[in-house]
């Protein structure tokens, strides 16, 4: 695969707050599977970053009495401090206030505009603030957004340009004919291609300078500034050098991870610009759900927001990446429970992988056993679990392994045996345990390599992997 090119890339959070548990899942799951196309042979970018324009930017600072940019700096950090706490692979950090992704917006938007699917005009609609999107009535209940319903609905009466979604209809729905995957998982396909075929309406693309000042100027009217998805959408791009398409055609298209709140702007929305632009189509949009805390919609009023930051102080990196990859399905919502995050603490980690590992290397380093490092080569089946993320089913199969070694050793009871005796038992479990490590990796990226540097070469015993917490 030496010299094959992949790209996958997370949205770019709103720096309006903290970063929640809900980014940390996406982001995770955006790093393993970049972990694991490195094991097969792949040349990677992975990319995150920022999304930092916008009316909610701009409240947010004045609210502070801050400088925008200042505002956006602080907030940044927190996202990119994620790199170390989650002990993430990412290659690319892209902020939308970045000058070269100012640059490739404005290009891109004189190219859509060459193109006829830009326009000027008077409009009114209502505006959900906290989504930075315009709502119709059956977007609404109760006359409030679900996402956020303690928010004001703004009645918006102005001049905006506009960009020309409605001309796409044709081509979006030939494109989710033509790649039956195009989004994961099929439920939200089906979402999405409903959504196209019903008719698409066109949308505001800019803001009054004299109102929100915060946004990227538009290109030769400087009573403008753009709108902040349009804006946002285009780091995917700008990222990797376009508008210098030599550097950029190197790595895009690529596949996005987003939370289904993104469903229309990553899949429908994202896809028309691209069209209009004429630039290729993503290559694929992977969908996760939304995590609710102990069963219930994580809110600030409800005080159940989970900070990664301080589950992270509590339980380690390892533990926490294990809770989000292996208790919340990839495609699908999930529940974060700190009673659920101890018991799979103790039970999986502490007890079953972490009591294999220092059971097998215990015995190995007393014997001074030595083993041959053998090359890994990711298998076929979890090549494909990765391509079509399902990556908690990865994570029961590594353990399905753990618990076969473990029955092993029980039945075997090598501590009751000389070193003649248990020498090749140890020897078959260290090989073992060289696979689940190189397996674990992309997934637990410290604990797999403790347990690859631990069972192979001359064994000296691993220290405990995952304390037992106590209750």
């Amino acid at each position: 695969m030496s010299g094959v090119k992949k790209y996958i890339t997370t949205t770019l959070p709103y720096v309006n707050a903290d970063p929640h548990i809900g980014f940390a899942l996406e982001i995770v799951q955006a790093d393993v599977v970049a972990r694991a196309w490195r094991q097969m042979g792949y040349e990677v970018v992975f990319n995150t970053g920022t999304d930092e324009h916008g009316q909610k930017i701009y409240q947010k600072a004045l609210e502070r009495h801050q400088d925008p940019q200042a505002y956006c700096d602080e907030y940044a950090k927190k996202f990119n401090d994620l790199k170390q706490a989650l002990n993430l692979s990412y290659t690319h950090f892209i902020r939308t206030t970045d000058a070269k992704h100012i640059a490739a917006a404005q290009e891109f938007w004189t190219r859509c505009l060459k193109n006829g699917d830009i326009y000027k005009k008077n409009y009114q609609t209502k505006y959900c603030v906290g989504c930075e999107l315009e709502k119709t009535d059956s977007d609404l209940v109760d006359g409030h957004c679900p996402l956020h319903p303690t928010g004001t609905i703004e009645l918006r009466d102005e001049e905006n340009y506009f960009f020309a979604f409605s001309k796409f209809q044709k081509p979006l729905l030939e494109l989710y004919e033509k790649q039956p995957d195009f989004v994961l998982p099929e439920s939200k396909f089906n979402e999405i291609k409903n959504f196209v075929q019903a008719g698409l309406q066109d949308f505001s693309i800019s803001r009054l300078k004299e109102k929100m000042p915060w946004g990227i100027p538009v290109p030769n009217d400087p009573l403008h500034v753009m709108y902040v998805w349009f804006d946002a959408l285009i780091n995917y791009i700008s990222t990797v050098d376009w508008p210098d398409e030599e550097k950029a055609n190197l790595w895009w298209p690529g596949i996005q991870v987003a939370g289904k709140d993104n469903l229309r702007q990553q899949s429908a929305m994202w896809q028309a610009m691209l069209l209009s632009a004429v630039v290729p189509l993503s290559k694929q949009i992977i969908i996760h759900g939304f995590i609710t805390s102990n069963g219930q919609k994580m809110s600030k009023s409800l005080g159940n927001v989970v900070d990664p930051y301080d589950m992270i102080k509590k339980y380690g990196t390892d533990a926490v990446r294990y809770y989000l990859l292996r208790e919340i399905p990839t495609l699908d919502d999930g529940d974060f429970s700190e009673p659920r995050m101890k018991e799979l603490y103790n039970s999986d980690l502490a007890n079953e992988l972490g009591n294999c590992v220092s059971r097998v290397t215990t015995l190995a380093a007393k014997d001074g056993i030595t083993v041959e490092k053998t090359p890994y080569t990711i298998d076929a089946q979890i090549a494909a679990q990765i391509e079509t993320f399902h990556l908690n089913e990865v994570l029961v199969s590594i353990w399905e392994e753990v618990k076969k070694l473990n029955k092993s050793i029980n039945e075997q009871t090598p501590w009751s045996k000389t070193p003649e005796q248990r020498h090749d038992f140890l020897v078959e479990s260290l090989h073992m345990l060289f696979h689940i490590g190189n397996r674990l990796y992309p997934f637990l990226p410290a604990t797999g390599e403790l347990i690859i540097k631990g069972t192979s070469g001359t064994i000296s015993k691993v220290p405990p992997l995952f304390p037992r917490l106590q209750s």
